[in-house]
């Protein structure tokens, strides 16, 4: 016995030496929000103080020195993310996660981002404003880099942290640019759709203007223009291994004095963006005598994209214009290094990329570029095609003005000085919110808009002689789609079509009308709008339009046909109000139903490859409204049968059947229990999350959540045929400043603050993110001075 009693003493001294050193160490690692520090190249003490959310105010005398410290307390939250975020666009993840991530480097460096990005930094002018403040961000970044304790991650992948540079600014940028783009996803699948099937199947796909459909109707594919495994795929595969947020839609509207209760604008903002742990956004107040802004800002990104002060807000969405074109070269067959020009036979540029690759010897990897762009030929486990491809991007081929635009935003004082920074933004297209405290509003969609003209369509991969040139007609930024102080007293933006003030409709590729259309609904006829109402607004999970597609399917049914269950399920349908609450049984049977309706539709022309593809791109999302009310159409008939030629009817009965056979089969017989909750999830991942063993301690989630795909709260979801919808990607945060009382302006983020997950921030604000509440953006000085967390740092002497 007192031998055992020993073993129990020693084993529960062990236990408490290890207790001891776990804590000593989450003490170590986790971030420091008080206490003093010293930073080098300070000219005087910079005051941070964190509220109760871990949200620093900084308070210094002059830009560069709050700015340093911006770029210190942002490293000690977010530094694995802004590793991350740099080593994407310039393809250096292998280092990190070792040979699997190898095609999705070479698929990075294809793009060009990091040799845009050493072009931009080579001729910058240091003196501008902008780089400098820059450069104190990247200043304090590394500092932390230097002294500060190592996040855990960084042990885990066993790699080492090292100081950041004004090229990976732009390397983060350029992946902010990429993920915005859909043409990778949509042009192959468009090309391979016509040479697979013909013209006749585009046509009521919801994205072609009359010009394209004309222009397709007269192209005779060749038999050489099979895209075996598509850029759609490519993008999927090169990015399936890491959960990094991808910039999807947007919600804003911004409310003229005329329609709020109090006189004053009100503006509300929801970017749409991949979940992801920790969240895109990290919110810091910076406050000098010439320089305030609370702004939301990326990490490795010194200025917000999301802002505002006393006298004006902003915030973002999407444009989801076209701006990447794809060319068929022709390579000479004598010479695999040279393609056909006007001009002849002419060398491909080729660029040698070493790629360092964890675990093993490092690798050379080598592109050709041609006049059009880089050749997506070059990843052989990624992209195959018999002829190859070249990619045009508009965002690589011009002067990377961002920072400047992003810092000129953010130091305007009214919307002249305001609108005068937005044609800077050449790419990727964003719409612009503006409001102000002078009760003005607006909307401006920035992007390097250029002529296109009608015989020429964009949403195809252009053969070597046809398609845009490669010098391009610019149009000015005063063609661009915009709006200020409209007599409607609102503007809004849900990524739709956006009208033209040019004669044109600018090409790309926009998501439907749903959203656009439930924020008109709600607001046109109210006209004493205040911040409770707009927060109520911004949570709606209502569709003005599903309830329509019910009543067209409805039209098609025989109920003589249907069961009890089945009749209890379209009557429930039919009472429906389009709202997806978590208590909803009809949008669990709804959103099964139209699953099956598309691939009734489409998976026997597809095939299970090109379908998951389509379901990838916003095409999908773009045909089913419309599907639902067109009677004729090539796709109805299932190619598979060669007894019947199958009609809308029979395709949409028979996915409301098998909806109900999957439902009965998943949840019983009993509808009731069909809920919304059992159904819709959302996890925030983090990439080490994906080890089993660390999902826990990683990701936060998974819950269960209300609304939807293209509601106000649009939490968007993939089909993979399973029944259970796993939420990817949704508001990134949800915002609302009040003119009428700045102070109490509202915000959330899905998660927390911190990205270090030994933070008391890390995931405190997600139970608040589920229910739909918010908290206040601080900006009175007493009350934020009050803070318990008070961080000061000092010059070194």
């Amino acid at each position: 016995m007192k031998i055992l009693k020993k073993i129990t003493l020693f084993l529960l001294g062990l236990l408490l030496v290890l207790l001891i050193i776990g804590v000593a160490g989450i003490q170590i690692l986790k971030p420091d929000y008080s206490g003093k520090k010293l930073l080098s190249s300070l000219e005087d003490e910079v005051e941070v103080y964190y509220d109760d959310y871990g949200i620093p105010h900084i308070y210094g005398k002059t830009d560069l020195d709050a700015f340093r410290a911006l770029g210190f307390v942002h490293a000690q939250d977010r530094l694995w993310q802004m590793e991350l975020l740099r080593r994407v666009g310039s393809g250096r993840l292998s280092e990190v996660f070792g040979k699997d991530l190898i095609e999705t480097d070479k698929f990075f460096l294809n793009l060009g981002i990091d040799e845009a990005s050493k072009k931009t930094v080579a001729s910058v002018d240091r003196n501008r404003k902008s780089i400098q403040l820059a450069e104190a961000y990247l200043d304090g970044i590394n500092q932390f880099v230097v002294e500060g304790p190592t996040p855990i991650e960084f042990y885990l992948t066993g790699i080492d942290k090292t100081e950041f540079s004004l090229e990976d600014v732009y390397n983060t940028m350029g992946y902010m640019a990429f993920s915005f783009a859909m043409a990778h996803k949509t042009d192959p699948l468009l090309t391979n759709i016509n040479n697979k099937l013909g013209p006749a199947y585009l046509t009521d796909l919801e994205i072609m203007s009359s010009a394209d459909l004309e222009w397709i109707k007269n192209y005779e594919p060749s038999s050489k223009d099979s895209v075996q495994n598509t850029i759609t795929a490519s993008v999927t595969k090169a990015l399936g291994k890491l959960d990094l947020p991808m910039f999807e839609g947007s919600n804003s509207w911004v409310i003229g004095p005329e329609k709020t209760k109090n006189a004053k604008v009100i503006l509300a903002n929801d970017p749409h963006i991949g979940f992801s742990q920790p969240s895109v956004w990290y919110e810091a107040h910076l406050e000098t005598p010439t320089y305030s802004k609370y702004g939301y800002h990326m990490a490795g990104i010194p200025f917000a994209l999301l802002g505002h002060n006393r006298d004006l807000a902003y915030g973002i969405t999407m444009f989801e214009n076209d701006d990447i074109d794809f060319y068929y070269e022709e390579n000479n067959p004598e010479n695999e290094n040279q393609y056909a020009t006007e001009n002849g036979w002419e060398d491909y540029e080729l660029i040698t990329k070493t790629i360092k690759v964890k675990d093993t010897v490092e690798l050379k990897y080598t592109y050709k570029k041609s006049i059009h762009g880089p050749l997506l030929t070059g990843v052989p486990a990624l992209v195959k095609y018999e002829r190859p491809i070249a990619m045009s991007w508009i965002y690589t081929q011009m002067e990377n003005k961002g920072l400047d635009a992003f810092y000129e935003m953010g130091t305007a004082s009214n919307v002249t000085e305001f609108k005068k920074a937005l044609p800077k933004l050449h790419a990727p297209g964003l719409n612009i919110m503006y409001g102000d405290a002078e009760n003005n509003i607006g909307w401006f969609a920035t992007a390097q808009l250029y002529t296109i003209a009608d015989s020429v369509q964009t949403k195809m991969v252009f053969d070597n002689d046809t398609g845009l040139p490669v010098q391009k007609t610019l149009l000015d930024f005063s063609e661009n789609p915009q709006a200020v102080n409209p007599p409607w007293n609102y503007v809004y933006s849900a990524n739709n079509q956006p009208d033209s003030i040019a004669g044109m409709l600018y090409p790309g590729y926009y998501l439907p009308e749903n959203r656009g259309k439930r924020i008109v609904d709600l607001l046109e006829p109210k006209d004493d709008w205040d911040i409770a109402s707009t927060s109520e607004m911004i949570l709606d999970v209502t569709s003005s339009v599903d309830p329509l597609v019910v009543k067209d399917f409805t039209k098609l049914m025989d109920v003589s046909s249907l069961n009890d269950i089945e009749l209890k399920a379209l009557d429930l349908l039919g009472q429906w109000q389009g709202d997806y609450p978590l208590e909803s049984v009809a949008g669990t049977i709804y959103t099964r139903w139209v699953y099956y309706f598309l691939k009734n539709i489409f998976h026997d022309e597809l095939g299970d490859e090109l379908f998951q593809q389509f379901l990838a791109t916003h095409l999908h999302k773009r045909v089913i409204a419309p599907m639902a009310a067109k009677p004729n159409s090539v796709w109805w008939d299932n190619v598979t049968t060669t007894d019947k030629v199958e009609t809308q009817k029979d395709i949409v009965v028979d996915a409301f059947k098998k909806a109900i056979v999957s439902l009965n089969s998943d949840f019983g017989s009993d509808s009731s229990k069909w809920t919304w909750n059992k159904v819709h999830t959302l996890e925030h991942p983090h990439p080490i999350g994906q080890v089993a063993a660390l999902r826990s301690f990683f990701n936060v989630g998974p819950f269960p959540i209300s609304g939807t795909r293209e509601v106000i709260n649009n939490m968007y979801f993939g089909y993979d045929g399973e029944g259970f919808y796993e939420t990817t990607s949704g508001p990134s945060t949800r915002r609302i400043i009040d003119f009428s009382d700045i102070e109490n302006s509202l915000s959330i983020l899905p998660t927390g603050q911190s990205g270090n997950p030994f933070s008391a921030y890390y995931r405190d604000q997600a139970e608040l993110y589920n229910q739909g509440m918010f908290r206040k953006m601080l900006m009175n000085e007493a009350e934020i001075k009050n803070s318990k967390e008070i961080l000061i740092f000092r010059p070194k002497e």
